[in-house]
């Protein structure tokens, strides 16, 4: 029985010392997890970054997992443990290495939840089943009687996993915030294709000639890649952000977060609004007070900070408190749009949900709720708790203006509409017109006492329903909790 299930001792590989054998189960699945985190970076500015993208990626990986285990052990079992080892090093560096030039390629031609799908697969899919497959190969390297198959598995699957959080735990705090993506995808290509031909040295194999063309062409359509130019002026850890001049005129900008247009600022004149959102907005810091009187204003989500300088360009005295997730959003608006922070425009980096709470009660006459994770509110700036906050936040009588965007049968925005309803007293609803620009964006406008009359957008094509049409529209919808908040799955941006 024990013959049957090993090897004669002259065809066994020797085993290799328990450090590196540790040392490449952790690196090849800490490779694996850096590769995942940097897909969602890499893959955000063709398909966005939502929930059908993460969803992907997440999943193509773990079935590359899956896959490359089963395979491995195959392999394993059926050709020499160690040539095998080096040649899945190798070719998982190389596939690494094709990560870049893939999603380059393909990512402008990818678009919705199948594009981020069919994108991750081709991308991702390949190298995750390679890496994957070194684990058991190694763990079949190592074995030398079915007495220790349970301790000699289970102490490499404990290094392996060990491996996957130090990848995690070094990208998300290290890497993305330091390094441009793309470099760090071809970093680490590189280092396991080194690796690989190191370790097709240490074992005698030809794996190192047979990978050579290989690995030399993945490096040089790598490098081709970077050299090509990143899409993003900046890649933070939110966002692959750009900014673009405004083709007809010269002193506008346009701020690109992902693969959308998020924000518009012209540089000479900070009353121009040009989304029609904002001019909606914008009416209503207007009708929060009578005119030139300065208002204490929040606003979560800085973007290009165009409401908050038309707020302080109309209304000289007053003073805005910006939250803003994205510092280096930040930077980049200070570079690229004109922004000066001063003592009437601060801004607190961070999200929004914590650092409102470090906000006074009482403080504020006016609250613009204008942030997103791609094309929807993030989901917990749209609960009933989140409302809460706001009302603590707000004077007696201030005003609560939020942006939200959603189409088809508007799933999401009845669902906000209704959470704000259940938090305030007053509500009305600044809609486009179907078919007209703008359209697919409505504001919220609230308070808890009646709005001024004036609270409505006098913008060409837009409707203001008050707040009895505002509850006909929102009869039926469930409240959003911390507890319940299908926020993704409500919205629809088709």
């Amino acid at each position: 029985m024990t013959g049957d299930a090993s090897p004669p001792p002259a065809d066994r590989a020797r085993p290799l010392p328990p450090a590196l054998a540790a040392a490449l189960v952790a690196g090849a699945s800490g490779a694996v997890l850096v590769l995942e985190i940097l897909g969602v970076r890499l893959l955000a500015p063709y398909v966005g970054l939502t929930l059908e993208t993460t969803t992907s990626i997440i999943g193509v990986v773990l079935g590359g997992i899956a896959a490359g285990s089963a395979v491995g052990g195959r392999l394993a079992d059926r050709t020499d443990p160690r040539g095998l080892v080096a040649l899945l090093l190798t070719s998982g560096g190389v596939l690494a290495l094709l990560t870049v030039p893939i999603v380059r390629g393909l990512g402008p031609s990818s678009s919705g939840g199948g594009g981020a799908l069919a994108l991750t697969t081709v991308a991702l899919l390949p190298a995750a089943t390679v890496l994957s497959a070194i684990t058991p190969a190694v763990a079949r390297l190592q074995l030398a009687d079915l007495a220790s198959t349970g301790t000699v598995y289970g102490r490499l699957s404990g290094w392996a996993t060990a491996g996957a959080l130090a990848g995690t735990f070094v990208t998300g705090f290290v890497v993305v915030p330091l390094v441009p993506v793309s470099t760090a995808v071809v970093l680490v290509g590189g280092a396991l294709v080194a690796c690989g031909l190191l370790a097709a040295v240490r074992a005698r194999t030809s794996s190192r000639r047979a990978a050579a063309g290989p690995a030399a062409g993945a490096t040089v359509l790598a490098l081709l890649a970077l050299a090509s130019g990143s899409p993003c002026d900046v890649e933070s850890t939110y966002h692959c952000a750009r900014v673009e001049i405004d083709p007809q005129r010269a002193s506008g900008r346009i701020l690109l977060l992902d693969d959308l247009q998020h924000s518009y600022v012209d540089l000479d004149d900070p009353q121009r609004l040009a989304f029609a959102y904002t001019r909606w907005i914008g009416d209503a810091l207007d009708a929060a007070a009578p005119a030139a009187r300065p208002l204490d204003a929040v606003f979560v989500g800085g973007g290009g900070f165009t409401l908050p300088r038309y707020l302080l360009a109309t209304r000289p005295g007053s003073r805005a408190r910006v939250l803003e997730v994205d510092g280096k959003v930040v930077e980049l608006a200070r570079e690229r749009l004109g922004l000066r922070r001063s003592a009437a425009l601060r801004v607190d980096v961070g999200d929004a949900r914590v650092t409102l709470r470090g906000r006074p009660a009482d403080s504020a006459d006016v609250l613009v709720g204008d942030a997103f994770g791609q094309v929807a509110v993030p989901w917990h700036l749209t609960t009933r708790e989140w409302h809460d906050d706001v009302r603590r936040v707000l004077r007696p009588g201030g005003i609560y203006a939020l942006n939200v965007i959603d189409r088809g049968d508007l799933g999401l925005l009845r669902a906000v509409t209704a959470t704000v309803l259940d938090r305030f007293a007053d509500v009305r609803l600044v809609r486009a017109a179907p078919g007209t620009a703008g359209s697919a964006n409505a504001v919220l406008l609230a308070s808890d006492r009646p709005l001024p009359a004036t609270a409505r957008s006098s913008a060409q094509g837009a409707r203001t329903l008050d707040r009895p049409a505002v509850v006909r529209f929102a009869a039926g919808a469930d409240v959003l909790t911390d507890d319940d908040a299908p926020v993704d799955q409500l919205h629809d941006a088709r």
